[in-house]
């Protein structure tokens, strides 16, 4: 059943999936869903895949509802119900934790943001906004703005290394592998504009972030055994030691998709499906392990 919370005289709602008697001090992970989607949706859209986290008591999975489908996130030229609405989806990420950490005594300096689409727009908000909030980060079909588009401090350092993952998908009709503007017809749709940065160089901005100076390694990954007609994925690895990495996963010929064994939609595209979801978030948890 969902949970309702009142953030700044608004009633807001999201999911928790995991044992409230499980292991202490397991991570959380908040989900945040694409635009005109829901938690649920969000949910049984990735095939409920990051549920398997919290089933093997490895984290607990909090699904959040945006408001009207959408977030607040952090892009200048939006014009969308959440950002016409001012709403204040940074105080409702922070009250998800903190009523978790009361009802499944979860570790809240181990959250990571997971997000997709306007859901991973607004995990970069979070990365920029309160920096505090979120130990690391997954990030789905989503590319950061440029500084003129950016409502955050768009900056070559953090207060708070993470690590954080990104995936794309080079024939991502909606958000263009290479930067850019979206197309007119997603623009439209979607109620967004901006100019955004390419997939390589969001994580070539999130790895100087990091204080990583190292060329990345590019390794194109094994071919998943039970979608051998899936699309390949590449990995670009930012690593050096006693930084937090940067990973992007490319998904050649890949959609405005989220990789795994679940297809999304025809019309968004193509699936990858070499690294899914649930194994990306667990690398993100155990990276936090090892630096705890």
């Amino acid at each position: 059943m969902p949970t309702t919370l009142t953030i700044a005289g608004r009633a807001r709602t999201f999911t928790v999936v995991g044992d409230a008697d499980g292991p202490e001090d397991r991570p959380l992970v908040l989900v945040f869903h694409g635009s005109r989607q829901s938690g649920e949706i969000h949910r049984r859209f990735t095939g409920g895949s990051l549920d398997r986290l919290a089933a093997d008591g490895r984290a607990v999975i909090a699904y959040l509802d945006g408001y009207r489908g959408n977030w607040n996130d952090a892009r200048a030229e939006s014009s969308f119900p959440a950002r016409k609405a001012q709403v204040d989806d940074v105080g409702f990420a922070r009250a998800v934790v903190d009523s978790v950490v009361r009802t499944h005594r979860i570790d809240p300096h181990a959250v990571v943001g997971a997000g997709y689409s306007n859901g991973g727009q607004m995990v970069f908000r979070l990365l920029h906004d309160a920096p505090e909030l979120l130990a690391g980060a997954v990030v789905v079909a989503a590319t950061m703005p440029d500084r003129d588009g950016f409502l955050g401090d768009f900056s070559e350092s953090a207060e708070r290394p993470v690590p954080v993952t990104l995936v794309a998908g080079t024939a991502d009709r909606i958000v263009p592998y290479t930067g850019g503007r979206m197309a007119w017809w997603a623009r439209r749709l979607f109620r967004v504009g901006g100019v955004a940065l390419s997939a390589p160089d969001t994580a070539r901005y999130f790895a100087r972030r990091n204080g990583i100076t190292t060329a990345p390694t590019v390794t194109l990954l094994p071919v998943h055994s039970s979608a051998r007609t899936a699309p390949r994925m590449e990995e670009t690895a930012y690593r050096e030691t006693g930084r937090p990495p940067v990973t992007l996963y490319t998904v050649v010929d890949g959609g405005h998709t989220v990789p795994g064994t679940t297809p999304s939609p025809a019309i968004l595209g193509r699936t990858g499906a070499d690294r899914g979801l649930a194994e990306m978030v667990s690398d993100v948890i155990a990276v936090l392990s090892r630096s705890s």
